[in-house]
Parts: C-alpha cells; structure tokens; sequence
C-alpha cells in the first residue's frame, strides 16, 4: 500500500489485534479462530513486523483492543513483547483505554493481576450467560460457576472497568431467564453490559444445527421482547442505553474503541481478519493465518483486499451507524460534511419515521426512539 493514498484525520485512532486461536470453537461464532496453538510464537514474531510497518501511517492511538479468538490464551511474556513493539512503533496516549477480551475459562488471580501490570485497564469478559444449558448449547467452554469468578477475581486483581458480554435469543431461552440473567448480571455492578441477539452465520456449526433440527430463530414479536426487557431492566438500573446493544454505567465507561467504529474514526486492524479504516479507505487482512505468516516472511503485508469509498457512501454509512447510538444524528455537522441537509432532501421518510416513533428531533440531533433502536436495521431505508 502507498502511504500517500491517506490523509489522516485529526481524530485520535484506535488499534485493534486480533488474536486468531481458540482452544474450543463456540458454535455461533463467525469470528475467524484456529483451535491449533502451535503457530503462537510464529504468530507474535508476524505481528511484531506489521506493528512496524503501520508506523508509516498511524504515529498515535488512544485506545487499544485485543480481541479474537481468545487472547486470554496468551502467556504474560508474550503479551508483553506486543506490548513493547507498540510502544516502540507508536505513541500511545497515558490515557489510553486498553481492552482485553478474556475467556471465563482462563481465569488466575496472578494472570489478571498481571494484566493490570501491563497497562491493560478494562477487561471484556465473555460470559454469555450464567445458565449452564445455555453455556452448552452454545458450545462454550466455561460454565456459571466459572463466570462467576472471572468477575470476583478481576475485581480482586484491581480492574475498576470491566464489560461483560451476554447473548439472547437462544433456543430454549425464554424473557423470564432473560430477565435472571440480566439482574444477575447487575449484581456485579459491571461498568459495561453488551447485550447481542443470537444470529446465524451460514458458516458456523450452529447455523447447520438449527437448519438440521428445523429449529427457528423468535419470531420479531419476541425478539423485541427481548430487546425492551433488556433496556428496560438496565435503564431501570440506571445504565446508560448508548448503543442498539450497549450499555454503560457511566459516561466516562462507555467503550470509547468501539464507539470509533459508529463515529467513522480511524482505526488500524492488526493479525488475520482484522478490518483498517483511514479517511475513505478501507482494507482487510487475510484470515488465514497460514497465509498471513507466510506473506509477511515473505516482506508482503497480508491485506487481502481494499476499497475506497465514494463520498455518497460515506455518507451513508455515517447516517446508518450515527443511528445506532443514543447521540443519533448531529444535523449541523451532517450537513457541513457531506453537503447533505437531511430534513430537506429526506423530509418525506423523515416525517414517517417521526410518525412511526422510529426516530425524533430534538436540539438540531436525529435520534433514535428506543423503538427505533430496536429495528435500525429499518432505519437504513433514510
């Protein structure tokens, strides 16, 4: 790639690192993940030189996301030569939020207390659910007792941000163990709750499952039950609804990483499958990762393909992303962006969606209703 395609923009990006190994494939996920953790210290010496490389284009981050796969899988050593080669190639803000995400099944009061000690302040733990049927029909390798304890033992390692994940629409799920597990959930006091619907990808061994056991995801009526139980019990617990599945307990604990991706700030996608966004260019990785080590001793980066984005898509998808997020729209700035006064040339939809209670206008900003949150998928039609 030539440097002189970007321009930077003033924003602060974030880094993200995917970590492609997996001791166990969850049988929902769409994630690319190998089980072998052979090609580990192949793949830590690989990622070291594309850290390098991108110091030609990226000079600072202020946020910092290890996801995957299972980064947990990782020794402390090894974290911390990742670490080093970021800091070697980049500046990084003493602000920094610095995410991990970490399996419940990888739990040890000495590795999270190391964790802390490498600068990693906020913790993503993948916990999905605290029923046992639950944990197994989604193929996960922890169990309650399990969850449980990653949550106790982050706390006694000192971490003060931690976000749990939990999933609903899953067979056999119904909204009053939907509703346990959220309160059960709040019981913890997390800084951070995402709450994902369950969807089938049609590469993933549960989407054959369903298939092959005719076995349907809720139907819309309860699938929105789902959603306003969700928002209800953590509105009501005074969490924060920012985004169609996340929710925060405070401002200053609403993930600012991800909050990149809805806000069209630059990021840089590191390892196999990872996604890069800079001005109106977009690129991605190879998800092999075979291919990945082999392009890199070869002194190739291992981008498998990239696009530009027209001006107009830009546009779109700031409006489709924007409408996502509690803040929604900001109509001034909308306009001086992308020359587009929505009220004017959108006034038609606008108003029925207005009608429909989909979305409102309030202080120059298009927002998102609850409601509308709950189908923005619907949304895109702006």
């Amino acid at each position: 790639m030539k440097t002189d395609l970007f321009k930077i923009p003033s924003n602060q990006p974030g880094l993200y690192i995917h970590i492609p190994f997996c001791l166990s494939k969850c049988v929902y996920c769409s994630f690319y993940s190998i089980k072998s953790l052979n090609l580990i210290p192949e793949f830590i010496n690989a990622l070291h030189i594309e850290i390098k490389f991108y110091g030609k284009l990226f000079k600072s981050f202020d946020t910092v996301y290890l996801g995957g796969g299972t980064p947990s899988l990782l020794s402390i050593e090894q974290l911390e030569t990742i670490f080093k080669a970021i800091n070697k190639s980049y500046k990084i803000d003493p602000h920094t939020e610095i995410t991990m995400e970490v399996n419940p099944g990888d739990i040890s009061l000495e590795y999270f207390q190391s964790l802390r000690s490498l600068g990693i302040n906020r913790l993503n733990i993948g916990i999905q659910s605290f029923d046992d049927n639950i944990l197994k029909f989604l193929g996960r390798r922890h169990n309650s007792t399990e969850a449980v304890s990653a949550i106790n033992v982050s706390r006694k390692a000192g971490f003060d941000n931690i976000g749990i994940d939990l999933i609903y629409g899953v067979h056999g799920q119904r909204i009053p163990l939907w509703k346990k597990t959220i309160q059960q959930a709040l019981s913890y006091a997390p800084e951070h709750i995402s709450c994902y619907q369950l969807s089938l990808e049609t590469n993933t061994p549960l989407y054959k499952e369903y298939a092959l056991q005719g076995i349907n995801l809720p139907i819309e009526k309860e699938q929105l039950k789902f959603f306003h139980t969700k928002a209800d019990e953590l509105e009501k617990a005074g969490y924060i609804h920012y985004e169609v599945s996340n929710f925060a307990r405070q401002d200053k604990f609403k993930s600012r990483h991800n909050q990149k991706y809805w806000q069209h700030v630059p990021y840089l996608g590191l390892g196999p499958a990872a996604h890069s966004f800079l001005g109106n260019r977009r690129w991605w990785n190879t998800s092999a990762v075979k291919t990945y080590l082999k392009e890199i001793t070869q002194d190739k980066m291992p981008v498998e393909n990239s696009e530009t984005l027209s001006a107009e898509q830009l546009q779109l998808e700031a409006l489709f992303l924007g409408l996502r997020t509690k803040a929604g729209i900001d109509l001034k700035r909308y306009k001086t962006s992308y020359g587009v006064d929505l009220l004017v040339d959108k006034k038609t939809i606008i108003d029925a969606l207005i009608k429909n209670k989909l979305v409102e206008l309030k202080d120059g900003f298009l927002l998102p209703t609850r409601t509308g949150m709950a189908v923005v998928d619907s949304l895109a039609i702006i």
